[in-house]
């Protein structure tokens, strides 16, 4: 059995400390929806611009740039093990950059995923670029992807379409990188913002669903994930960002803050909806994980 870092009392929040790698093998426990925010590899000693300074886009050890080969190595060692714990209807969503995102996408097809969009993220407010001798970046690309060719994945269309003033959604998202209200337990690096994680979350999921992060972070994946009744597991290697996690979910226990998160979020995707029960979390959906404790 694996011991879990934090579980929460209603068991709809499960962190473990670790290494994804070495525990992804150790359970056989199926997904609804995998979201990955892997390595960029970045972290060459380049800078950017935060809150009108410069700072270092150096973010630790496990973003440090690799080969192109080592590269690749990584994305399909991951992908594979992830592939193994989604279910037949099951999606998986990978975060990135021009860096990394074209690895996993070959990554992707040599496993036999089937890529079903490269959803671009258009920040509205990005960082300037200092340099001046380049266009501003301000997108990141989201490969969504499902098990395999044949199989049919879950997609909740229709509500997709209601959040978007009632037409089609596009690949293209416009949405705020991350707000300064998401920080209030700790700041994680490349933390991403819940309004995006709440989109994907619903996009691909019905109630009550399991979501997976392999690379956890801060848990954006799951805060957003309970704040429209999904539960999570979470993987995070460094024990200061699984505290941050921990941080994160007992802060909306408050059902106050519980409350107002929701509502922050249903402003900036611009998603109001008519039925409020798209937004309640169903803790009905009372489940141990069978493999942790």
């Amino acid at each position: 059995m694996i011991k879990a870092y934090y579980k929460s009392p209603e068991r709809d929040f499960n962190l473990i400390c670790g290494d994804t790698f070495e525990l992804l093998p150790q359970f056989n426990f199926k997904f609804d929806m995998i979201f990955a925010d892997p390595p960029y590899f970045l972290s060459n000693g380049g800078i950017s611009v935060q809150s009108g300074k410069v700072v270092s886009v150096n973010k630790g050890d496990w973003d440090k740039g690799m080969s192109p080969e080592e590269i690749n190595d990584f994305n399909l060692r991951w992908l594979s093990l992830c592939r193994d714990k989604l279910k037949d209807n099951g999606t998986i969503w990978i975060s990135g950059t021009y860096h990394n995102i074209f690895s996993v996408a070959n990554s992707l097809t040599q496993l036999g995923y089937k890529i079903l969009n490269v959803i671009t993220w258009a920040k509205t407010n990005p960082p300037p670029n200092i340099s001046c001798r380049y266009f501003t970046y301000s997108t990141e690309f989201i490969i969504w992807a499902r098990k395999s060719a044949k199989a049919p994945h879950y997609f909740n269309y229709e509500l997709m379409k209601q959040l978007n003033d009632d037409k089609q959604m596009t690949d293209v998202w416009r949405l705020p990188a991350i707000a300064p209200w998401e920080k209030s337990c700790g700041k994680h690096p490349t933390q991403k913002p819940l309004a995006l994680l709440t989109r994907i979350i619903l996009a691909s999921t019905d109630k009550g669903g399991w979501v997976l992060d392999p690379f956890a972070g801060s848990s954006t994946t799951g805060i957003a994930a309970n704040l429209v009744g999904r539960r999570f597991l979470g993987i995070e290697r460094e024990r200061e960002f699984a505290d941050i996690s921990r941080k994160r979910k007992m802060e909306i226990e408050n059902l106050h803050t519980y409350s107002d998160y929701r509502s922050k979020i249903k402003d900036i995707a611009k998603s109001e909806v008519s039925d409020p029960t798209l937004f309640v979390c169903e803790n009905e959906f009372v489940m141990d994980l069978p493999f942790l404790i």
